[in-house]
Parts: structure tokens; C-alpha cells; sequence
């Protein structure tokens, strides 16, 4: 990593830049917060708050991409609370270990990447799920709920949404995995469990199912009907029945369902390339199908 210590005291800077480069990192020092705004290509920014007459808000909002942590000698509302509320990420107090500071920025660096894993999975999942979004009750669920559809992506969606609407974490679980039980009965999280392939699971082992969702929120799909579960079930079924199981679905049937699906996505030209016809021909298969394409 790039670092960048922003610290008067010529000598702890140094020392701390000697300890730091020999773990790899790239150091730079500074005694000034005028000479640190210069640039701002650094993944960490050690910021001590004991320099005399010095404005760290500037530092603050020229490094709020960075990890910003501050270097205190006393805890005070200008040495910490107010950098903390301008975007600092944390503080250590002199004189502090080496240990303790690098254990603070790898804590930073691993939730920074975290954070950005997580933002690229949620606009995934919107991305994802946007062309089978529906209206649907979230508000009146009883569980165990169970969700029957032929297209398990109908009941990702529903489950994501539920999670994202109550803002609860989910905990992903599928019945085919040897170790679903165990990995059910370990976690007494209040989050939502979401378990696929019920279709898979013995008759003889719903009751133990059952008994382990007991007290915890548990969505629950299966791409076959569900039939004898004493449990709601909501049905979720694809217009088109193209991802029915078992069945080969006519050439007009899966033009039908492209066009459906992908004209308000692509321009007409490019649309009527990727099946194969001409943008005449598109426009026969709407009026055919009676199919109105949205403005």
C-alpha cells in the first residue's frame, strides 16, 4: 500500500515509515497539512492531530477515499471526535506498539474491500433480478414460506427483496449440501435463512426441517409443487412457461419470450440481429403476438 504520514515530530514519522517499508509498504512523510493536500493517490493516510495550528479538515476531505487514521498524544473533541465526524476513519494513541497500528490498517483495508465486494454483489443482484421484478406482499409473511416456481431465479428475487426490504442479512443454503442441517442448527442468527432445492429433500426428513426452522425466518423454494407442508405456499409461474422442467420449447415460444423480455433493453436493430431476423420480420411477431413495445 501507498501511505502517506502526516506527522511533525521528524523522528516518529521516520520510524514509523522504517517499520511500515519493511512490511512492503510504500512510504511518504510530510510535516505540514498545506504540503499533504498536494496530491492524493494514497491508501492510507496517518494524520497526527497534534500539529500546532493546522486545519485537518482539508486533509480530511482531500483523503475521504483513503483510509484515514489518526495519531493522537490526548483524546479531546478537536483531536478525535471532530476528525472522526469529518470522515477519519480511527485514531491510536501515542505512543502506540507498530503492531497495533498495522493490525488497524489491515482491520480498514480488508473492510474497505469488503465494502466494494458487497456494492459490485448488490448491483448484481438489481442488475439480476430487475426483469423479474413483481409486486408481491412482504408485509404479511408467516414462516416457514415456501415458494414453488419452475424458475429458481423468480424465487431469488423474492427472497433478495424480502432481505433487502427488512434489512436483514441472508444466510444462502442449499438442501443438496451433505452439511444443510448442521449449517441450519448452527446459526441462531435473527437473519433470513434462505433455502433452496426442497424439491431434493425425503419426505422423511421434512419434520427435522421443520423442527430446526423452528423460532427462525426461513424462506423456502422448490422448483417442483409443493403439496402436504401445512405452510403457505405462493406460486410463481413464468408467463411463457419457458423454463418449465422437462418440456422443449417451440421456436415461436422462445421468440415470444425475447421480445417480451429484452425489447425495452435493446434497440430494435440489435434485437432483431440477435434472433436472427429482420426488423420487419420483429414487427410482424409483435403485432402476431400482440405484443405492444413501451415508449
Amino acid at each position: 500500500m501507498k501511505i502517506l504520514i502526516i506527522e511533525n515530530e521528524v523522528y516518529l514519522a521516520q520510524s514509523i515509515a522504517t517499520k511500515l517499508s519493511e512490511l512492503g509498504h510504500i512510504c511518504e512523510m510530510c510535516t505540514s497539512t498545506r504540503d499533504a493536500i498536494k496530491s492524493n493517490d494514497y491508501d492510507v493516510v496517518l494524520l497526527s492531530t497534534n500539529i500546532n495550528g493546522q486545519d485537518f479538515n482539508p486533509v480530511i476531505e482531500t483523503f475521504k477515499k483513503s483510509i484515514i487514521i489518526l495519531m493522537v498524544s490526548y483524546i479531546s473533541n478537536d483531536t478525535v471526535s471532530k476528525p472522526l465526524a469529518a470522515g477519519a476513519k480511527d485514531y491510536i494513541l501515542k505512543p502506540f506498539m507498530i503492531e497495533e497500528l498495522i493490525r488497524k490498517i489491515n482491520h480498514y483495508q480488508d473492510y474497505e474491500k469488503l465494502k466494494k465486494k458487497n456494492e459490485a454483489y448488490e448491483k448484481y443482484l438489481t442488475h439480476t433480478f430487475s426483469s423479474f421484478a413483481d409486486v408481491h406482499d412482504f408485509e404479511n409473511i408467516e414462516f416457514p414460506f415456501f415458494i414453488s416456481s419452475s424458475f429458481q431465479k423468480y424465487s431469488d428475487s423474492f427472497a433478495f427483496e424480502y432481505a433487502k426490504r427488512k434489512n436483514l442479512p441472508i444466510y444462502f443454503i442449499s438442501l443438496s449440501d451433505p452439511k444443510a442441517f448442521s449449517e441450519i442448527e448452527a446459526n441462531s442468527s435473527n437473519g433470513i435463512f434462505y433455502i433452496i432445492d426442497f424439491q431434493l429433500l425425503k419426505k422423511s426428513d421434512r419434520k427435522a426441517l421443520f423442527e430446526l426452522l423452528e423460532n427462525k425466518k426461513a424462506i423456502i423454494s422448490s422448483t417442483d409443487k409443493i403439496e402436504d407442508v401445512g405452510y403457505e405456499v405462493l406460486e410463481i409461474k413464468s408467463e411463457t412457461n419457458i423454463f418449465n422442467q422437462g418440456e422443449i420449447l417451440p421456436i415461436e415460444d422462445y421468440v415470444k419470450f425475447i421480445v417480451l423480455n429484452y425489447q425495452h433493453k435493446l434497440p430494435d436493430t440489435e434485437l432483431s440481429k440477435k434472433l436472427g431476423i429482420s426488423r420487419k420480420s420483429l414487427w410482424e411477431k409483435r403485432k402476431k403476438y400482440d405484443i405492444v413495445k413501451k415508449k
